[in-house]
Parts: C-alpha cells; structure tokens; sequence
C-alpha cells in the first residue's frame, strides 16, 4: 500500500517540477523580472526579485496541492487580484514584444500614433467586463 502512495508521489512532484520549470523558462526568456528591475530602477535587487518569483510559486503550489483557505476579506482579494492581473497583462506584452507581434501589427494595419491608448483600452475594457461579470453574481455556483 505504501509502495503505490511512494510511487504516486514521486511520480506527479516530478511531473509538477516539470510544468514549474517550463514556467520559470518562459519568464526567463521573456525577460519579465529584468524588465521590471530595469523600469523601476532597482537592477541591484535582481536577485531578490528571482528568489521571490521561486518562493511565490512554491507557496501558490502548496497551497493549491493542500487547498488551504484564508479568509482575509474581499478586500484583499481585490489587491491581490489587482496585482495578479497586472502580472499576467505584463507576461502577456512581454511575450507579444518578443514575438514583435505588436510593431508588426501596427505596421500592417497602418496605425502610426496611439498604440499605448489602445492598449489600455483593452485592458480597462477587460476589467470592465470582470467586474461586471462578478458584480452580478455571473460567477457564482
């Protein structure tokens, strides 16, 4: 009995450090962590960021496997979600800017000023729509 827990074990943490490090390669090759040290002029805290980014994502892994639950009220949910969809709209410009999809886009199109209004306009228009979909209860069991 405890053979087949053992080998389960071994067999899906090694399937898990495999998704982990295949994240940690596209934020590596991306550039993200640099990028954000370079925009906020803190380039000597690198590693900081790096370990962070490590640390972060062990403790988001445990809790997920264990399903841990805080109840730290609806505002900090709002922060968090907050800060989590701006790390995810950064990935997602910093993998378009490595791909130059963006510049080509553009070109293609003719478009020659507003591209960051444009952008934002996404974005505001993205989180318009989450919150509408939550302040009305659209997510709700």
């Amino acid at each position: 009995m405890w053979i087949k827990e053992i080998f389960l074990i071994l067999i899906f943490g090694s399937f898990g450090f495999i998704v982990s490090a295949g994240v940690f390669t596209v934020l590596l090759a991306v550039g993200l962590i640099p990028r954000f040290a370079g925009k906020t002029h803190t380039g000597d805290h690198i590693f900081l960021y790096e370990e962070m980014v490590v640390a972060g994502s062990i403790i988001g892994n445990l809790w997920s496997v264990f399903q841990l639950s805080i109840n730290l009220g609806q505002w900090f949910l709002i922060l968090f979600g907050f800060f989590a969809g701006i790390f995810v709209g950064c990935l997602a410009l910093a993998i378009a800017e490595m791909l130059d999809t963006i510049p080509i886009f553009a070109r293609r199109i003719g478009f020659r000023h507003g591209l960051g209004i444009v952008v934002l306009s996404v974005a505001f228009g993205k989180m318009l729509g989450s919150l509408i979909y939550f302040f009305y209860r659209l997510a709700s069991p």
